[in-house]
């Protein structure tokens, strides 16, 4: 267990060590970070001082040990278009952004799972085709175009959820924002989460049946229902158990992928998360945002990639023999 948690976690290391790279690629050459902070008034002098005390005449090698220092230190330098530290930034913003993805998160578990047995278990039913049908929307269609017909139908024509904001919210500690004890704030909620985890929620439903029509054509699951055993306990402790590896598997990077990219849908509903900043900054090119917000989402990534891998290993009895 340990051995294969250390190698794991190397590779962690290495993956964010590039992009890290990457970020500090994008921080140091696109674009002068001088001339984004100062005006045109500003002379020759006042820039090259300027440009000393932030260290971009030092070499490229201290550079980067630099950014790295700092970014583990969850240090981003400070923003060129708020003039305000990157990191209190991000602060105000991933309370917004967690809440709509757990909550978008839980929308596609809650759905997504009993459909997909449902479908898995009665293949020709008509609600099972139904199922299929909505699925294929759901996979087909665009977020935003998603969520532009949510904001119609529920919004502008029937009038019962709001269209934009995050609604009232409740301060929770010293920096924490939650929309979770406020009616509006529920409100305000539901349409994104929903937006949000409808690719989610088809994916999920899709995978769990096409494992659960592989898993009951089994021998041990013809002969567990041989030997008299109820469909019920075949169905849920031995058929369901074996098709959670690869949804555990999917299912945790798509965590990742609600988190990274739920730009669009914060756009759409003006949600004021991460996604919606970052969408800003590209606009004013601000590139601490931009870089930060790169080396975040990746570290999502890694993370839950990390604990998907840990849990693979509880699961899978080959990987505690260290048999591929």
């Amino acid at each position: 267990m340990i051995g294969f948690a250390t190698r794991r976690l190397l590779q962690a290391m290495i993956v964010m060590l590039v992009v890290a790279l990457l970020a500090f690629t994008m921080f140091r050459y696109v674009g002068d970070p001088v001339n984004q902070m100062v005006g045109i008034e500003t002379s020759i002098e006042e820039r090259e001082a300027l440009r000393e005390r932030l260290g971009l005449n030092d070499p490229v090698p201290v550079q980067f040990y630099r950014f790295i220092s700092k970014a583990v230190q969850f240090d981003f330098g400070t923003s060129y278009q708020f003039r305000q530290p990157v990191s209190e930034l991000f602060a105000k913003r991933i309370p917004a952004t967690l809440e709509l993805s757990f909550a978008s998160f839980i929308f596609a578990l809650i759905v997504g799972i009993p459909m997909g047995i449902y479908a898995g278990l009665n293949r020709e039913s008509p609600i099972s085709k139904l199922f299929l049908s909505v699925s294929l929307v759901g996979i087909s269609l665009p977020t935003f175009f998603i969520g532009i017909l949510l904001i119609f139908l529920f919004s502008v024509t029937l009038q019962w959820l709001p269209s934009f904001g995050r609604g009232d919210v409740v301060q929770v500690g010293s920096w924490w924002t939650t929309g979770f004890l406020t009616v509006s704030g529920l409100k305000a909620l539901i349409l994104p989460a929903v937006t949000l985890g409808m690719y989610q929620m088809t994916l999920i439903m899709r995978l769990i049946r096409a494992e659960m029509l592989e898993v009951i054509r089994t021998d041990y699951i013809k002969f567990a229902r041989a030997r008299g055993l109820p469909d019920r306990l075949v169905n849920f402790r031995h058929a369901l158990k074996n098709t959670m590896v690869p949804v555990i598997t999917i299912t945790g990077l798509q965590l990742g992928a609600i988190i990274a990219f739920a730009t669009i849908t914060e756009t759409v509903f003006q949600w004021p998360g991460m996604g919606l900043m970052f969408l800003q900054a590209v606009q004013n090119v601000d590139i601490p945002i931009m870089s930060a917000y790169l080396l975040l989402t990746a570290f999502l990534f890694v993370a839950i990639n990390f604990i998907v891998d840990i849990l693979y290993f509880f699961i899978d009895p080959r990987l505690r023999v260290g048999r591929p």
